[in-house]
Protein backbone atom coordinates (compact mmCIF):
# COMPACT_ATOMS: atom_id res chain seq x y z
CA UNK A 1 0.00 0.00 0.00
CA UNK A 2 1.00 3.42 -1.07
CA UNK A 3 0.49 6.30 0.84
CA UNK A 4 1.29 9.79 -1.05
CA UNK A 5 0.45 13.21 0.56
CA UNK A 6 -1.04 15.83 -1.85
CA UNK A 7 -0.68 18.78 -0.73
CA UNK A 8 2.39 20.35 -2.23
CA UNK A 9 4.53 21.44 0.58
CA UNK A 10 3.55 17.99 1.85
CA UNK A 11 4.41 16.49 -0.89
CA UNK A 12 7.91 17.79 -0.78
CA UNK A 13 8.49 17.12 2.54
CA UNK A 14 7.06 13.76 2.55
CA UNK A 15 9.88 13.00 0.02
CA UNK A 16 12.37 14.48 1.95
CA UNK A 17 11.46 12.39 5.16
CA UNK A 18 10.85 15.29 7.04
CA UNK A 19 7.95 16.46 9.46
CA UNK A 20 6.60 20.26 8.75
CA UNK A 21 8.05 23.32 10.57
CA UNK A 22 4.61 25.17 9.72
CA UNK A 23 0.75 24.40 9.58
CA UNK A 24 0.09 26.39 6.67
CA UNK A 25 3.60 26.04 4.87
CA UNK A 26 4.88 22.58 6.01
CA UNK A 27 7.74 23.37 3.56
CA UNK A 28 8.77 27.08 4.87
CA UNK A 29 12.20 25.32 5.93
CA UNK A 30 13.30 24.29 2.40
CA UNK A 31 15.07 26.30 -0.06
CA UNK A 32 14.01 25.70 -4.06
CA UNK A 33 17.04 24.15 -4.79
CA UNK A 34 16.49 21.63 -2.08
CA UNK A 35 13.19 21.11 -3.64
CA UNK A 36 14.44 20.79 -7.34
CA UNK A 37 17.19 18.16 -5.97
CA UNK A 38 14.14 15.89 -4.31
CA UNK A 39 12.02 15.83 -7.44
CA UNK A 40 14.91 15.14 -9.48
CA UNK A 41 15.50 12.47 -7.64
CA UNK A 42 12.20 11.06 -7.03
CA UNK A 43 9.87 12.01 -9.65
CA UNK A 44 9.21 10.21 -13.22
CA UNK A 45 9.82 12.47 -15.81
CA UNK A 46 10.96 15.43 -13.18
CA UNK A 47 11.49 17.23 -16.50
CA UNK A 48 13.44 21.10 -16.04
CA UNK A 49 13.39 22.31 -12.93
CA UNK A 50 15.17 25.20 -13.13
CA UNK A 51 12.41 27.75 -12.00
CA UNK A 52 9.71 27.13 -9.24
CA UNK A 53 6.88 27.24 -12.63
CA UNK A 54 8.74 23.99 -13.72
CA UNK A 55 8.65 22.46 -10.11
CA UNK A 56 5.06 22.96 -9.87
CA UNK A 57 4.28 21.28 -13.07
CA UNK A 58 6.43 18.71 -12.50
CA UNK A 59 4.98 17.91 -9.03
CA UNK A 60 1.37 18.39 -10.99
CA UNK A 61 2.20 15.76 -13.22
CA UNK A 62 3.60 13.13 -10.92
CA UNK A 63 0.87 13.54 -8.55
CA UNK A 64 -2.12 13.27 -11.19
CA UNK A 65 -0.99 10.13 -12.09
CA UNK A 66 -1.46 9.55 -8.32
CA UNK A 67 -5.05 10.46 -8.39
CA UNK A 68 -6.33 8.66 -11.69
CA UNK A 69 -4.97 5.43 -9.65
CA UNK A 70 -5.71 6.02 -6.46
CA UNK A 71 -8.77 3.67 -4.85
CA UNK A 72 -9.05 5.40 -1.31
CA UNK A 73 -9.24 8.84 -0.70
CA UNK A 74 -8.32 10.19 2.41
CA UNK A 75 -9.20 13.99 3.95
CA UNK A 76 -9.64 15.57 6.82
CA UNK A 77 -12.28 18.39 7.12
CA UNK A 78 -12.13 22.08 7.79
CA UNK A 79 -15.64 21.99 9.52
CA UNK A 80 -18.38 19.10 10.22
CA UNK A 81 -21.90 20.64 9.08
CA UNK A 82 -24.45 19.09 11.72
CA UNK A 83 -27.44 19.99 10.35
CA UNK A 84 -26.63 18.70 6.68
CA UNK A 85 -24.15 16.07 7.58
CA UNK A 86 -22.06 18.01 4.93
CA UNK A 87 -18.08 18.01 5.85
CA UNK A 88 -15.96 21.59 4.51
CA UNK A 89 -12.50 21.07 2.71
CA UNK A 90 -10.43 24.55 2.44
CA UNK A 91 -7.18 24.24 -0.23
CA UNK A 92 -5.23 26.36 -1.96
CA UNK A 93 -4.15 24.08 -4.93
CA UNK A 94 -7.60 21.95 -5.39
CA UNK A 95 -5.58 18.50 -4.06
CA UNK A 96 -9.03 18.13 -2.18
CA UNK A 97 -11.04 18.06 -4.40
CA UNK A 98 -8.60 15.34 -6.48
CA UNK A 99 -8.61 13.27 -3.21
CA UNK A 100 -11.94 12.80 -3.06
CA UNK A 101 -13.62 12.66 -6.46
CA UNK A 102 -12.24 10.50 -8.66
CA UNK A 103 -11.19 7.69 -5.92
CA UNK A 104 -13.55 5.27 -5.69
CA UNK A 105 -13.86 5.44 -1.91
CA UNK A 106 -13.57 8.76 0.32
CA UNK A 107 -12.74 8.75 4.19
CA UNK A 108 -12.92 11.88 6.16
CA UNK A 109 -11.15 11.89 9.50
CA UNK A 110 -12.12 14.76 11.77
CA UNK A 111 -11.63 15.93 15.65
CA UNK A 112 -14.64 16.00 17.27
CA UNK A 113 -14.21 20.06 17.56
CA UNK A 114 -14.88 20.56 14.35
CA UNK A 115 -18.65 19.94 14.46
CA UNK A 116 -21.07 23.11 14.03
CA UNK A 117 -24.15 23.39 14.06
CA UNK A 118 -25.11 24.72 10.80
CA UNK A 119 -23.93 26.16 7.70
CA UNK A 120 -24.17 29.87 9.46
CA UNK A 121 -21.44 28.71 12.00
CA UNK A 122 -19.09 27.48 9.27
CA UNK A 123 -19.39 30.41 7.04
CA UNK A 124 -18.59 32.63 9.82
CA UNK A 125 -15.60 30.52 11.19
CA UNK A 126 -14.29 29.93 7.34
CA UNK A 127 -13.97 33.73 7.37
CA UNK A 128 -12.27 33.90 9.93
CA UNK A 129 -10.03 31.29 9.09
CA UNK A 130 -8.99 32.22 5.91
CA UNK A 131 -8.24 35.72 6.67
CA UNK A 132 -6.13 34.68 9.68
CA UNK A 133 -4.43 32.03 7.30
CA UNK A 134 -3.70 33.52 3.96
CA UNK A 135 -4.99 37.46 4.36
CA UNK A 136 -7.41 36.35 1.57
CA UNK A 137 -11.25 36.83 1.37
CA UNK A 138 -11.50 33.05 0.39
CA UNK A 139 -9.52 30.14 -0.68
CA UNK A 140 -9.15 29.05 -4.11
CA UNK A 141 -10.60 25.79 -3.30
CA UNK A 142 -13.77 25.72 -0.62
CA UNK A 143 -15.90 22.44 -1.48
CA UNK A 144 -18.44 21.24 0.59
CA UNK A 145 -18.71 17.31 0.45
CA UNK A 146 -22.37 16.15 1.02
CA UNK A 147 -21.95 12.07 0.43
CA UNK A 148 -21.30 9.86 -2.30
CA UNK A 149 -21.97 9.88 -6.01
CA UNK A 150 -25.81 9.57 -5.84
CA UNK A 151 -27.61 8.93 -9.39
CA UNK A 152 -27.27 11.23 -12.34
CA UNK A 153 -23.75 12.55 -10.81
CA UNK A 154 -21.21 12.95 -12.95
CA UNK A 155 -18.35 12.21 -10.38
CA UNK A 156 -17.72 11.33 -6.84
CA UNK A 157 -17.14 8.61 -4.52
CA UNK A 158 -18.96 5.23 -4.30
CA UNK A 159 -18.15 4.86 -0.42
CA UNK A 160 -18.17 8.06 1.63
CA UNK A 161 -17.27 7.33 5.68
CA UNK A 162 -16.18 9.80 8.53
CA UNK A 163 -14.42 8.97 11.18
CA UNK A 164 -14.87 11.07 14.27
CA UNK A 165 -11.60 11.36 16.46
CA UNK A 166 -11.06 12.01 19.94
CA UNK A 167 -7.89 11.49 19.95
CA UNK A 168 -7.42 13.48 23.85
CA UNK A 169 -10.08 16.34 23.15
CA UNK A 170 -12.18 14.89 25.95
CA UNK A 171 -9.20 14.67 28.40
CA UNK A 172 -8.70 18.82 27.41
CA UNK A 173 -12.06 19.39 28.29
CA UNK A 174 -11.53 17.34 31.42
CA UNK A 175 -8.41 19.61 32.12
CA UNK A 176 -9.80 22.85 31.59
CA UNK A 177 -8.37 23.35 28.27
CA UNK A 178 -11.95 23.70 26.27
CA UNK A 179 -10.97 26.88 25.01
CA UNK A 180 -8.31 25.28 23.09
CA UNK A 181 -10.78 23.25 21.09
CA UNK A 182 -11.92 26.42 19.30
CA UNK A 183 -8.40 26.53 17.98
CA UNK A 184 -8.87 26.78 13.76
CA UNK A 185 -5.40 25.79 12.83
CA UNK A 186 -4.79 28.88 11.18
CA UNK A 187 -1.07 29.65 12.02
CA UNK A 188 -1.57 32.95 12.94
CA UNK A 189 -0.29 32.87 16.45
CA UNK A 190 2.93 30.90 14.65
CA UNK A 191 3.40 33.96 12.42
CA UNK A 192 3.00 36.42 15.49
CA UNK A 193 5.62 34.15 17.90
CA UNK A 194 9.07 35.70 19.26
CA UNK A 195 9.73 32.49 20.15
CA UNK A 196 8.42 30.37 16.76
CA UNK A 197 9.88 32.49 14.39
CA UNK A 198 13.87 32.10 16.24
CA UNK A 199 14.00 28.86 16.06
CA UNK A 200 11.68 27.25 13.79
CA UNK A 201 8.86 24.61 13.89
CA UNK A 202 11.05 21.85 14.22
CA UNK A 203 12.67 23.01 17.50
CA UNK A 204 9.66 21.74 19.41
CA UNK A 205 9.74 18.46 18.05
CA UNK A 206 5.64 18.14 18.27
CA UNK A 207 2.76 17.92 15.52
CA UNK A 208 1.85 20.99 16.83
CA UNK A 209 4.63 23.77 17.11
CA UNK A 210 4.43 27.44 18.42
CA UNK A 211 2.00 28.44 20.95
CA UNK A 212 -0.99 26.08 19.87
CA UNK A 213 1.48 23.44 20.21
CA UNK A 214 2.83 24.47 23.61
CA UNK A 215 -0.85 23.93 25.14
CA UNK A 216 -1.97 20.97 22.66
CA UNK A 217 0.82 18.91 22.79
CA UNK A 218 1.38 18.40 26.92
CA UNK A 219 -2.13 17.13 26.67
CA UNK A 220 -2.16 15.14 23.76
CA UNK A 221 1.42 13.47 24.64
CA UNK A 222 1.11 14.10 28.50
CA UNK A 223 3.28 16.90 30.09
CA UNK A 224 5.95 14.80 31.37
CA UNK A 225 7.44 14.24 28.05
CA UNK A 226 6.55 17.84 26.78
CA UNK A 227 7.04 20.09 29.89
CA UNK A 228 9.22 22.13 28.04
CA UNK A 229 7.25 23.32 25.44
CA UNK A 230 4.90 25.59 28.36
CA UNK A 231 8.37 27.19 28.73
CA UNK A 232 9.21 28.33 25.27
CA UNK A 233 7.25 31.22 25.69
CA UNK A 234 7.74 35.15 26.95
CA UNK A 235 4.35 35.37 27.77
CA UNK A 236 4.09 38.79 25.70
CA UNK A 237 0.72 37.92 24.44
CA UNK A 238 0.82 38.26 20.76
CA UNK A 239 -0.57 35.22 19.98
CA UNK A 240 -3.81 36.16 22.22
CA UNK A 241 -4.05 39.11 20.03
CA UNK A 242 -3.63 37.89 16.58
CA UNK A 243 -6.02 34.49 17.32
CA UNK A 244 -9.35 34.94 15.62
CA UNK A 245 -11.07 33.17 18.13
CA UNK A 246 -9.28 34.83 21.30
CA UNK A 247 -7.98 31.83 22.90
CA UNK A 248 -6.04 32.72 25.66
CA UNK A 249 -2.87 31.53 25.15
CA UNK A 250 -0.32 33.08 27.96
CA UNK A 251 -3.01 31.88 30.36
CA UNK A 252 -3.32 28.11 29.26
CA UNK A 253 0.67 28.25 29.06
CA UNK A 254 0.88 29.56 32.44
CA UNK A 255 -1.36 27.10 33.60
CA UNK A 256 1.19 24.11 32.31
CA UNK A 257 3.62 25.50 33.85
CA UNK A 258 1.84 25.81 37.13
CA UNK A 259 1.16 22.11 36.88
CA UNK A 260 4.48 21.15 35.77
CA UNK A 261 5.88 22.81 39.16
CA UNK A 262 3.12 21.25 40.97
CA UNK A 263 3.94 18.10 39.29
CA UNK A 264 7.59 18.23 40.02
CA UNK A 265 8.58 17.49 36.69
CA UNK A 266 10.73 21.04 36.91
CA UNK A 267 14.46 20.59 37.12
CA UNK A 268 15.85 20.79 40.69
CA UNK A 269 18.21 23.85 39.96
CA UNK A 270 15.43 25.39 38.04
CA UNK A 271 12.99 25.18 40.81
CA UNK A 272 15.66 26.25 43.35
CA UNK A 273 16.38 28.92 40.94
CA UNK A 274 12.97 30.08 40.89
CA UNK A 275 12.74 30.08 44.63
CA UNK A 276 15.47 32.58 44.90
CA UNK A 277 14.27 34.73 41.99
CA UNK A 278 10.32 34.77 43.86
CA UNK A 279 12.25 35.56 46.98
CA UNK A 280 14.11 38.60 45.48
CA UNK A 281 11.48 39.49 43.49
CA UNK A 282 8.81 40.82 46.53
CA UNK A 283 11.80 42.52 48.08
CA UNK A 284 13.39 45.08 45.69
CA UNK A 285 15.87 46.77 47.39
CA UNK A 286 17.41 43.13 47.56
CA UNK A 287 16.64 42.70 43.86
CA UNK A 288 18.69 45.32 42.76
CA UNK A 289 21.46 44.17 45.19
CA UNK A 290 21.98 40.96 43.26
CA UNK A 291 21.25 42.95 40.14
CA UNK A 292 24.09 44.97 40.63
CA UNK A 293 26.46 42.15 42.06
CA UNK A 294 25.87 40.12 38.63
CA UNK A 295 26.74 43.49 36.54
CA UNK A 296 30.17 43.26 38.58
CA UNK A 297 30.49 39.63 38.49
CA UNK A 298 29.52 38.38 34.90
CA UNK A 299 31.89 40.44 32.80
CA UNK A 300 34.74 38.76 34.88
CA UNK A 301 34.18 35.81 32.83
CA UNK A 302 34.07 37.63 29.62
CA UNK A 303 36.05 37.48 26.54
CA UNK A 304 35.86 39.86 23.35
CA UNK A 305 32.53 40.74 24.92
CA UNK A 306 31.38 37.25 25.47
CA UNK A 307 30.40 34.90 27.73
CA UNK A 308 31.68 31.43 26.59
CA UNK A 309 31.21 29.87 29.98
CA UNK A 310 30.03 30.69 33.35
CA UNK A 311 29.27 29.14 37.08
CA UNK A 312 25.66 28.37 37.55
CA UNK A 313 24.41 29.59 34.08
CA UNK A 314 23.04 26.25 32.90
CA UNK A 315 22.20 26.11 29.40
CA UNK A 316 22.64 29.79 28.72
CA UNK A 317 26.52 28.81 27.98
CA UNK A 318 26.35 25.39 27.24
CA UNK A 319 24.93 25.70 23.64
CA UNK A 320 25.45 29.48 22.95
CA UNK A 321 28.11 32.00 23.99
CA UNK A 322 25.93 35.32 25.99
CA UNK A 323 26.94 38.41 25.22
CA UNK A 324 28.61 40.35 28.17
CA UNK A 325 26.32 42.84 30.12
CA UNK A 326 26.51 46.64 29.54
CA UNK A 327 24.62 50.02 30.24
CA UNK A 328 23.46 49.25 33.54
CA UNK A 329 20.00 47.66 34.95
CA UNK A 330 16.61 49.27 33.87
CA UNK A 331 15.93 51.02 37.03
CA UNK A 332 19.76 52.42 36.63
CA UNK A 333 18.62 53.60 33.26
CA UNK A 334 15.31 54.85 34.35
CA UNK A 335 16.76 56.22 37.07
CA UNK A 336 19.35 58.44 35.23
CA UNK A 337 16.34 59.26 32.21
CA UNK A 338 14.39 60.84 35.28
CA UNK A 339 17.07 63.13 36.77
CA UNK A 340 18.00 64.26 33.45
CA UNK A 341 14.39 65.47 32.65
Amino acid sequence: MERVETDLAEHIIQLAGEAPSHIIWPALHKTREQVGELFKAHHTDPGALETVEQMVNSARRNLREKFMAADVGISGANFLIADTGAICTVTNEGNAELTTTPPRVHIVTAGIEKLVPSMVEAMTMLRLLVRSATGAELTQYTTFHTGPKRAGDVDGPEEFHIVLVDAGRTTMLAEGLAEMLRCLRCGACMNHCVVYRQIGGHAYGATYPGPMGSVITPSLDGLEKSQDLPRACTLNGQCQEVCPVAIPLPKLIRGWRTKAWVQGYEPLHTAWALRIWEFLAVRPVLYQLASNMALRIMPVFAKGGWISKMPLAGGWTRYRDMPKPQGGTFLAQYKKHQAAK
